[in-house]
């Protein structure tokens, strides 16, 4: 796999403002209560901390769950302090939204998300690390007598050319903290002087942990006393215990206690839970219960029914969300090139599942979590417990992967493991309380990706152009019942159902789109790359329809219709020629072979990709390569971008060739990765990532690339076969020879 880093100064890039992020500056409010003691420690700030020995403590508001989140902080931070990397740590901050905010959200909530961590930090994390460097310069001064112009610092040692004199930073934590925070936001670095910002091989700060077991994750916590509970939920949405027998349960020898914890609907689904002295023994004991369900309340439909109904809609005007020209009189006496996409539910399926480890106390209660929503959690603790919110003590662990899960808007989890830590106090165990779930519990348990469906109907003019766009996308909402549906819910439009269309980048004069958002009962959420998974693979697939009605290139139809968007024009052009799409593909023995391409914007970055495919005559086929191309802005971490690139890569290749949750008289029909099959590696092909140079400031980059896959896919497909895919997962059937 490749990276390169291309140099796009001659380009005239659309100067948009679009990171998010804010200019935070660090000053006396955050510094004032650490820099006055007296011992070695300096800590000029919430986000910098150093020792005597001279060790960098960074502390990351993100969280860190595989995305590379902790080594772009600390990039950032040790690249105005002058810190020598190899001196660098990172720990996760715990929930305190007054000092972790998240600045790309405004900075009242803390919490990782939308691809917003490096937006959010840019400016604010180098302001942390150039003020901890100053008053740095400033002991020095004081200690040698000199200017402090004429001091420099590299890789955490300061010195002083002309006396000789030099101090590593362990030798100086101690004066720091008496200097005070500068008036003035200091001077951050010219791009030029960059010496940690944009090198390819920066080592992550979280390799070695991981590589040596050393990490810590919720599953490793281990509090004196500590139960851990497991849940028998109930196989239906909206189900709730009739009855149960615990008698073979709780004669498995280091079982502590089996007891109803009641669902709380629309929240979390409760059911029988199983307190238990491990995990392995909780486990056993659950499959030893016998539980019958009240089905009085529960969901009972079948993916197909949905289907059904949504297609239905989808016949029907809906919601006006965009509406610009005149799209009746535009597809009028033109001929109509038509096509429906559907996705399906898809779980998230991170490899680790989901977690968390409950203490009450008096008035208070902490936990240990791999947290990605710490302000909404803490609030939605607080709440249940009736106590504020500053009682609510979050340690923020790693976490292996989420890709949105663990950001539920309603707290799921975490609810649920409060309240059978609450359950099992009232029975007399006051211990600590480590809530499991199992493979299959996290397949089973909700909180999907939703199913889609867009039906797109449009007409090209006589030049070739598009004449009109009619959009209607029938989706369940993400953020109906949860706290954000006020702010983020205009009008009965769930913003995230319509992203990535309702921007549509394409020079289309008439375009209208409308949204049905039925509400069949299944508990959905936001899914890496949130609305853009189904919205890019729906445009870019059907931009490729309209090229192959005009007759055209699907690379240059598109190239004709972004003139106003030099971004996306500008990754549309690096994917093209790194992939040679103007060189045909070479043979494979008689076996068909494709190109396709898409390009896609989210979360204020810029994806396209080139996939090629080879085709077996009964429809089995391999991608066997992709060729990607982003523009983020700054690329603060390229290793870091190239492997968020990969990893969506193959995300959303699991998706398209592969993942689908199905529903079956209410009944989820996938219960682990044997039926619910993520990508193998001998499926994964060849991808090189090209990164464009930009001055911008950075955009994210967990999620961008996921969205962009699909479309490549099955366009390049088509190109092998003359079968058009639309609808996912990929049915090879329809691609036989």
């Amino acid at each position: 796999m490749t990276t390169t880093i291309i140099n796009a100064s001659r380009r005239d890039f659309l100067k948009t403002g679009a990171g998010l992020a804010l200019a935070v500056y660090v000053g006396p409010a955050l510094a004032a209560e650490a820099i006055g003691g007296a011992d070695t420690t300096f800590t000029p700030n919430a986000f910098v901390q150093i020792d005597g020995t001279g060790l960098v403590t960074v502390t990351s508001k993100h969280l860190e769950m595989g995305q590379g989140t902790f080594t772009g902080i600390a990039t950032l931070i040790a690249e105005e302090l002058d810190a020598d990397w190899a001196q660098v740590r990172v720990v996760g901050a715990p929930a305190d939204a007054k000092r972790y905010g998240n600045a790309a959200w405004g900075g009242a909530i803390q919490g990782t998300g939308g691809s917003s961590a490096m937006p959010g930090a840019w400016d604010q994390m180098r302001q942390a690390g150039a003020t901890a460097r100053a008053m740095l310069v400033a002991a020095a001064s004081q200690k040698w007598q000199v200017p402090a112009g004429e001091i420099t610092v590299d890789r955490s040692v300061v010195s002083h050319a002309a006396s000789g004199r030099r101090a590593g930073f362990g030798e100086l934590t101690a004066l720091a903290a008496s200097q005070p925070v500068p008036a003035e936001a200091p001077a951050l670095k010219k791009p030029d002087r960059y010496t940690l910002i944009g090198k390819l091989k920066l080592p992550r700060t979280d390799s070695r942990a991981k590589t040596d077991g050393s990490a810590k994750f919720t599953q490793d916590v281990q509090l004196p006393g500590m139960q851990v509970a497991v849940v028998a939920h109930p196989p239906r949405f909206g189900a709730a215990v009739a009855r149960f027998d615990a008698a073979k349960a709780k004669a498995i020898p280091g079982v502590t206690d089996v007891f109803v914890v009641p669902a709380e609907r629309g929240v979390f689904a409760g059911g029988v839970t199983v307190l238990a002295r491990d995990t392995w023994t909780a486990i056993r004991a659950r499959e030893a219960l016998t539980v019958e369900w009240d089905d009085t309340a529960a969901l009972r439909a079948s993916s197909d029914t949905l289907l059904t109904e949504y297609r239905a809609l989808a016949r029907q005007p809906g919601k006006t969300v965009v509406s610009r020209g005149d799209v009746d009189r535009a597809l009028a006496g033109k001929r109509l090139i038509e096509a429906t996409y559907e996705v399906p539910f898809l779980a998230h399926a991170a490899m680790e599942p989901l977690n968390c480890v409950v203490a009450l106390g008096e008035g208070r209660c902490e936990l240990w979590n791999g947290e990605q929503f710490h302000t909404v959690d803490q609030a939605a603790v607080a709440k249940r417990l009736d106590i504020a919110p500053d009682k609510v003590t979050i340690n923020q662990l790693y976490a292996g992967g989420s890709f949105g899960r663990r950001a539920n808007p309603k707290s799921d989890y975490i609810l649920e493991a409060v309240a059978l830590a609450v359950a099992a106090r009232e029975r007399g165990h006051r211990m600590p309380v480590k809530l499991v779930w199992t493979r299959e519990d996290d397949t089973r348990g909700g909180y999907y990706r939703p199913l889609t469906l867009h039906a797109v109907t449009a007409a090209l003019g006589e030049n070739g152009r598009i004449a009109g766009w009619r959009h209607r996308i029938v989706g369940q909402s993400i953020l109906k019942g949860s706290p954000f549906e006020a702010m983020m819910v205009k009008d009965g439009v769930d913003g995230t159902t319509v992203e990535g269309v309702d921007d549509l980048p394409y020079a289309v004069e008439n375009l209208h789109l409308d949204l049905h958002s039925p509400d069949p009962g299944v508990p959905v959420q936001w899914w890496r790359s949130v609305g853009h998974t189904h919205s890019g693979f729906a445009t870019e697939a059907f931009i490729d329809e309209l090229a192959a009605a005009a007759g055209a290139d699907p690379y240059r139809f598109r190239r004709g219709l972004l003139a106003a968007h030099p971004r996306e024009l500008g990754v549309l052009d690096l994917a093209a020629e790194r992939a040679g799409w103007s060189r045909p593909l070479a043979p494979a023995g008689g076996k068909r072979r494709g190109r396709g391409i898409a390009v896609h914007k989210s979360f204020d970055t810029y994806v396209a990709q080139v996939a090629e495919v080879t085709v077996e005559a009964d429809g089995r086929f391999k991608v066997d390569r992709v060729v990607c191309a982003v523009d983020c802005g700054v690329a603060i971490n390229p290793d870091v971008i190239r492997a968020q690139m990969e990893g969506g890569i193959g995300y959303g290749l699991s998706a398209a060739l592969l993942g689908a949750i199905t529903l079956k008289d209410g009944v989820v029909e996938q219960s682990n990765f044997h039926d619910y099959r993520p990508l193998r590696m001998q499926d994964m092909p060849a991808v090189e990532v090209h990164i464009a140079a930009s001055s911008e400031k950075p955009t994210g980059v967990g999620e961008p690339g996921t969205a962009v896959v699909a479309p490549a896919v099955v366009n390049a497909l088509f190109a092998a076969t003359g079968q058009r895919i639309r609808r996912l997962p990929i049915d090879t059937t329809q691609l036989k020879a």
